[in-house]
């Protein structure tokens, strides 16, 4: 199996396939608009799931964390998303609200965003999950995420459970789910180029809030 995976891993290519334009000089004053336009044109370029990103925190004893969520909305608040307070990165979040996303759509751009996070309050969070899906709002109403499991029978009872509750009671409160949003204070857009000579372009915030923007060498 090692053979294997040396030889499968050393076989993958990167950037190998046409890519697409980008000129930094045309890009606009600011990274959300930005990020609007190559979201969308992720999606209409037939990437999985576009919306998924990589979200990193920090415990309590400054070790790094990161998984995989969903971005629920951006706009000129922030990048928003959505957890337990309960669970690690809510914990985390509550102790040090600072974190980063990143965005990567294989084979086309990848985006890079840090700042600071607040939580919504309860109203604003429950409104977040009363627009997803029952299956959303099951997930929501299981709990306990991050928490030790017993047995995969317990899990399987306690979905069965929210499943039900989800279907008969669809505004079922979940008091620990929460909307997030993160305010960036930087922001990169990452477009790869066959020759390596990959753009990347990142945007700051000066004093009194204004954006100001930079190229990188890759």
């Amino acid at each position: 199996m090692t053979s294997d995976f040396h030889s499968t891993l050393h076989s993958l290519r990167v950037w190998d396939t046409e890519l697409p334009g980008f000129d930094p000089e045309a890009a606009p004053d600011g990274p959300l608009a930005l990020f609007r336009e190559w979201f969308v044109q992720a999606a209409r370029s037939g990437q999985t799931e576009p919306h998924t990103m990589s979200l990193a925190t920090v415990d309590a004893e400054g070790r790094p964390d990161v998984r995989i969520l969903m971005l629920h909305d951006a706009d000129e608040r922030g990048w928003h998303f959505a957890s337990h307070a309960t669970s690690a990165k809510g914990r985390q979040l509550a102790e040090h609200p600072q974190a980063a996303l990143c965005f990567y759509w294989p084979a086309v751009r990848q985006v890079r965003i840090r700042g600071r996070v607040v939580a919504c309050g309860p109203e604003e969070s429950r409104a977040d999950l009363a627009v997803r899906s029952r299956g959303a709002l099951a997930a929501a109403l299981t709990g306990r995420q991050s928490e030790v499991l017993g047995s995969a029978g317990e899990l399987a009872r306690a979905s069965a459970a929210a499943w039900e509750r989800a279907g008969t009671e669809p505004d079922a409160p979940a008091p620990t789910w929460t909307r997030y949003v993160l305010d960036p204070a930087e922001a990169e857009f990452f477009q790869g180029d066959a020759a390596r000579r990959h753009v990347r372009l990142r945007y700051w915030r000066a004093a009194g809030g204004a954006w100001e923007r930079e190229l990188l060498w890759p």
